[in-house]
């Protein structure tokens, strides 16, 4: 059966519509399943009308790729663990990013050989191809920061805002050569330029400032997705890019302004980020020393307490702890406890990573707070027990005007009266930033894998505590 242009135009419409009601719904975790639901309904439908379309000449190698994309897909959806689902993510923009440029040099051959080259297509081939690159070679170096392939840290070195600039102009005068000429010289050109571009603006970006780069990846994949839907001439092509790409800017502006970051640094590659000169305050408090405790003192302070608030991290996330933080709460609401959870913005390695590993323990949504509801009830609090998390408590964000993360508002973990850290060791957090936190008075470290140590505070609780 064949579908008309008419008859395919709805279920174009229909699936954008869904695509919209998907995303409204993944705006709050009580809703996000359906978000979902609503998401894989519409590209089922996208899917079945644009194999059912008259340009559909043929089904061979379309049916191959899509059994080859369904089996590696559902072997990476049954063994990534959550704590790799952000390198996950950088990896399928690459594929995005890739696609478009794939898309669009095919559409330069194919319409060369036919003689139907024109201005227009040639200028929507030149935007789908540039930002397909950028994106393609920036979500890599991503993947390879998360995964620890490569170094965390800023890669910076002299005139490097003015090579990416250079560049960049590069990049635009030979697609607008190439627009005017179809010169497949300049478009291998515009092209090599591109994936050079994604790298050296990615590189310099420091593991503090990850999520962001995430949230903005996945925009810059939208706009790829886009220009190859004017290629390609698929107004749903072009309506899902645009949604992608719109939504994952606003996020990106949402995780700078969390961060103190502005976009533009975000966007040019760190430009404006260096930090001062001087002795660092992290260097100077090194001299106090830091405690450590046990998890019987940590049980004996938690036990008693009126408040208890809990900020997992990244940590939480390697030792898969939320199920025993589950209990945890649930053993101490047990004992009269009221039990908070704090989400920092850009805890973990990519917008709301946290809140997904907490619904997945089916911890209660109204347990859990962000950063602006919470922060006025540390000083209320008993104790806070500190998950595996770091820089989002790090006071020298506020105090220590030599640090990178110097400017990004933070949980106020240290206002409690009694702050414990969960840690494997002393190493600092993504960012390679000292935390000031450990040197507080009120500050006590519990060395070990965080599941253990909280499934050792629930033996304690069960028992009785002291």
């Amino acid at each position: 059966m064949e579908l008309s242009i008419n008859q395919q135009a709805l279920a174009y419409l229909l699936s954008a519509i869904l695509f919209i009601l998907g995303l409204k719904g993944l705006t709050h975790p009580s809703t996000a399943r359906r978000g979902n639901v609503y998401g894989m309904l519409g590209m089922l439908i996208a899917i079945t009308a644009t194999l059912m379309g008259r340009d559909v000449q043929s089904y061979g190698f379309i049916i191959a790729g899509v059994a080859a994309g369904a089996v590696i897909g559902s072997i990476l959806a049954a063994r990534i663990q959550m704590t790799a689902m952000p390198q996950l993510v950088a990896a399928l923009h690459s594929f995005v990013g890739m696609a478009a440029v794939l898309v669009g040099i095919g559409t330069f051959l194919h319409h060369r050989s036919a003689d139907l080259l024109n201005p227009v297509l040639m200028a929507e081939i030149s935007a789908g191809v540039v930002i397909g690159a950028i994106t393609f070679t920036g979500s890599v170096i991503a993947f390879g920061k998360l995964q620890g392939l490569l170094s965390g840290a800023q890669v910076k070195f002299a005139g490097q805002h003015l090579l990416n600039a250079l560049i960049g102009l590069l990049a635009v005068a030979l697609a607008v050569h190439f627009a005017m000429t179809g010169s497949l010289l300049s478009l291998i050109a515009m092209t090599l330029l591109a994936l050079t571009l994604g790298v050296t603006l990615i590189i310099p970006i420091g593991g503090a400032d990850m999520p962001v780069i995430i949230s903005m990846l996945n925009s810059y994949s939208g706009w790829a997705a886009a220009a190859t839907g004017f290629t390609l001439h698929n107004n749903l092509l072009i309506i899902v890019g645009a949604l992608v790409g719109c939504s994952g800017a606003i996020l990106s502006f949402i995780m700078c302004r969390a961060m103190n970051r502005s976009i533009i640094n975000v966007i040019f590659g760190g430009f404006g980020s260096e930090s001062g000169g001087g002795e660092s305050a992290g260097a100077q408090a090194a001299e106090k020393g830091v405690k450590s405790a046990s998890v019987e003192d940590a049980v004996y302070w938690m036990e008693d307490a009126g408040k208890v608030i809990i900020v997992p991290g990244y940590g939480m996330a390697v030792a898969q702890a939320q199920h025993s933080l589950k209990e945890l709460m649930e053993l101490l609401q047990g004992r009269g406890v009221e039990v908070k959870f704090a989400i920092h913005p850009v805890a973990g390695r990519m917008p709301g990573h946290m809140n997904v590993l907490l619904a997945e323990a089916d911890i209660p949504y109204d347990n859990v707070l962000e950063m602006d509801e919470i922060n006025p009830e540390f000083p209320s609090a008993d104790v806070v027990l500190v998950v595996g998390a770091n820089d989002v408590v790090n006071p020298a964000a506020k105090e220590d005007k030599s640090s990178p993360i110097y400017g990004m508002p933070i949980l106020e973990a240290g206002r409690a009266r009694q702050v414990y850290f969960l840690k494997r060791s002393m190493r600092p957090g993504y960012s390679g930033v000292d935390n000031l936190l450990f040197y507080q008075d009120n500050t006590s470290l519990v060395f070990g894998d965080a599941k253990d140590t909280i499934e050792g505070m629930n033996a304690a609780l069960k028992g009785g505590g002291h």
